[in-house]
């Protein structure tokens, strides 16, 4: 099978810029609208991205059709399809809203089950596409290169919607929102039209080769040690990871005395450190002979740790003050974070590649992913509150938070660390429950003869 060149995974890294083009509106822009400009709780956009992760669950599903469709490339177009579809209604909805609040909400709940979909479809497909087309070595710097590539759609789209919103109206929402979105399943057209020249996944079922169940298929991929115990990681880690989204910026109003710009400026220090760390790991873990410096299970590793003894630091932070290097401590996060994940997808691409089920394994992982976001967002709000309630201090309720934080990071890297390490080549993966090949027995060769796997 023909590998991906770097032109090729540069165009599929367009699919991601896409695909965080369209997501930044829905999360954040439409998420402010309702807060800021309707006055409604804050509650209902949380339920409603909440959403949009819950419905990720079934990405080992939408894995496993891309499998046996034989090709990835129409399920990434179709995906940012959907999401370009559910993003436009949900600007209709917030619009709606203004005049009819039942009414807007529930085509709003629709339309984030939308986007939770296209994300989930588009996203697992150009995983596994890549975990089987690109070269082991060039595996960790492909992951960094198309993570800092969805970033850049985040702010290259951000700045201009925003120029654009302004005087805002809710027209302008819609019309805006429509335009980013015509403009991204067009650029994900452009940018995967020929890149499959021969199909990546399996063969399309035919009458002789019936099309495999999901249920068994993925139970078959759940009983792989390395598969179940990579799921495991993925969930502890991301729910690790992102505990801290939404409790970071009210921490630094609420114990510095931030202002609201202030935080907002804090949070993009954080971003600064994250995309940092993804270049960093990119150079250093990927070579044409192998890793420049450290494996990528070691970058996981030590991401998980710097990363847990960062929030151990926050935890105290608090009770210093303002005298905390507030600043330094929160761009170390976001290069230890930024570090620890793109290590970590790199990982799951290894995993993944080599073998016939790229998309399940990668929904499966990416499915775990999306809960721990899910829950990851609830638990860290819903912790701050309970133990403010029960211990009546801001303090106090932040620094338990980030105690635990960096609690499931020291699990998370003690889970890497017992792992084996991805391997050396794509084609080097055998699931752990099934023997390696034994050696022929005698130097026999059949004509037309082919041994597993190839």
């Amino acid at each position: 099978m023909k590998t991906l060149s770097w032109l090729q995974i540069l165009r599929l890294g367009l699919v991601q810029t896409a695909l965080g083009s369209i997501v930044v509106l829905t999360t954040s822009t439409i998420n402010r609208v309702m807060v800021v400009e309707l006055a409604m709780l804050a509650t209902l956009p949380g339920l409603l991205v909440g959403l949009h992760y819950a419905v990720q669950i079934l990405r080992p599903q939408w894995g496993h059709a891309s499998d046996v469709g034989g090709r990835r490339t129409p399920w990434i177009v179709r995906g940012i399809g959907i999401l370009a579809l559910g993003a436009v209604l949900a600007a209709t909805a917030t619009a709606w809203m203004s005049v009819h609040t039942l009414g807007g909400i529930l085509l709003a709940t629709a339309a984030f089950v939308l986007v939770g979909m296209g994300v989930g479809v588009a996203g697992t497909s150009l995983l596994a596409l890549l975990a089987a087309r690109v070269d082991a070595q060039r595996r960790a710097a492909a992951a960094s290169t198309v993570w800092l590539m969805m970033i850049f759609g985040f702010i290259v789209t951000a700045g201009t919607a925003g120029h654009y919103l302004d005087p805002f109206s809710f027209e302008r929402l819609v019309v805006v929102t429509s335009t980013v979105a015509a403009l991204a399943f067009t650029l994900t057209v452009v940018a995967t039209w020929g890149v499959e020249s021969e199909p990546t996944g399996r063969a399309p079922a035919t009458p002789e080769a019936p099309r495999p169940a999901f249920r068994e298929v993925l139970g078959e991929v759940w009983a792989e040690s390395k598969s179940r115990t990579f799921t495991i990681f993925v969930f502890v880690s991301m729910l690790a990871y992102s505990t801290q989204d939404l409790i970071l910026e009210p921490f630094a109003g609420a114990v510095f005395g931030l202002t609201p710009g202030q935080s907002t400026q804090l949070a993009g220090v954080q971003h600064q450190g994250v995309f940092i760390g993804m270049i960093l790991v990119g150079f250093a873990a990927s070579g044409k002979r192998g890793p420049r410096f450290g494996s990528i299970r070691s970058w996981t590793v030590g991401g998980c740790l710097a990363s847990g003894a960062v929030l151990f630091g926050l935890s105290v932070a608090g009770f210093v003050g303002p005298s905390w290097p507030i600043r330094p401590t929160v761009f170390v996060l976001g290069l230890s974070t930024g570090a620890f994940a793109v290590a970590a997808i790199g990982w799951m691409m290894s995993l993944a590649g080599g073998g016939s089920r790229e998309g399940i394994r990668m929904g499966l992982w990416g499915g775990a992913q999306a809960v721990a976001f899910a829950l990851g967002g609830l638990c860290g709000t819903a912790g701050v509150d309970l133990t403010r309630y029960l211990w009546g201090s801001t303090v106090l309720s932040y620094s338990m938070v980030f105690a635990v934080e960096a609690t499931l990071f020291v699990v998370s890297a003690a889970l890497a660390a017992r792992m084996e390490p991805p391997p050396v080549r794509g084609d080097d993966w055998v699931p752990a429950e099934l023997p390696t090949p034994e050696p022929a027995p005698a130097p026999v060769r059949v004509a037309g003869a082919t041994g597993e796997g190839t």
